[in-house]
């Protein structure tokens, strides 16, 4: 099976069976994001959405490196330099969060170290995030000037809360794992050597359930939850529709009957 072939080796995917892996691997940078890394996330998670042998989508950093600590501050001179450089770079932004809060399979952010700034909105678009004690977490705009749109606000918003977000953006401060979890932001907090583990026992759990109702419930989660997507309440209700006259509800069925495992086959 390959894997979608990435234009930079910063930013790459692997498979491993049903599990897709979005990984940033740019050490000398602490995984900061350039402007052709964050147009390249959209991409990948698109060409993931599209495998029909996936499951579930884990965005990581490579080996130990932190998840992601941002936006290249570097890039800031040249192609955030102005109004109009800074309009091209957010949407780049917003297009990747939007590809993997839009993307059909369940997504985990795997967070060790630094997430922060637009790593934190990597993770806030994904549907799970589950970290290690060494995460930290924070929006910095107002140490930097600048402003984040609202499009790559709400997935922290719908995160964490108003109020929580009003907090972080305006203090601009570091939070801790501990208190990312009492916020909400995390799913689930793990010691330093077991993240890699609980990420993987939670999308292998993920990934024997049935495809069809995975997306349905991910399309109602997130129309309840004010997400804006194609089709809307429609969507949703022929998401739904689809599970009923689905063979893996008549698996489904006859596996509860028959007392087995239901085998799923995303039809």
């Amino acid at each position: 099976m390959h894997s979608p072939q990435p234009v930079t080796q910063q930013i790459r995917a692997e498979i491993k069976g049903p599990v897709g892996y979005l990984i940033i691997d740019r050490p000398e940078r602490k995984n900061a994001l350039s402007f052709e890394m964050w147009k390249e996330v959209a991409r990948l998670i698109g060409e993931f959405a599209a495998n029909r042998s996936l499951r579930v989508v884990v965005l990581r950093g490579a080996g130990d490196l932190p998840f992601c600590s941002g936006a290249d501050i570097s890039e800031f001179e040249t192609v955030r330099a102005n109004a109009e450089g800074a309009r091209a770079y957010e949407d780049a932004n917003v297009v990747a969060f939007d590809a993997i809060a839009a993307c059909p399979l369940p997504t985990i952010a795997m967070i060790r170290s630094f997430c922060i700034g637009g790593g934190m909105g990597l993770a806030a678009a994904c549907d799970l995030r589950i970290a290690s004690e060494s995460a930290e977490f924070a929006i910095p705009p107002g140490k930097l000037g600048l402003a984040y749109p609202p499009s790559a606000i709400r997935y922290i918003v719908a995160a964490i809360g108003a109020s929580n977000a009003k907090d972080l953006l305006f203090t601009a401060r570091r939070v801790k794992a501990a208190e990312a979890e009492k916020l909400g932001l995390i799913n689930k907090l793990t010691a330093e050597d077991a993240l890699e583990s609980e990420v993987e026992k939670l999308a292998g759990t993920i990934a024997e359930n049935a495809p069809l109702s995975l997306k349905a419930g991910k399309l109602a989660i997130n129309y309840a939850a004010g997400y804006e997507f194609a089709g809307g309440e429609k969507a949703v209700k022929d998401a739904a529709d689809r599970c009923f006259d689905s063979a893996d509800y008549r698996e489904g069925r006859s596996a509860f009957l028959g007392k087995r495992k239901a085998q799923f086959k995303g039809e």
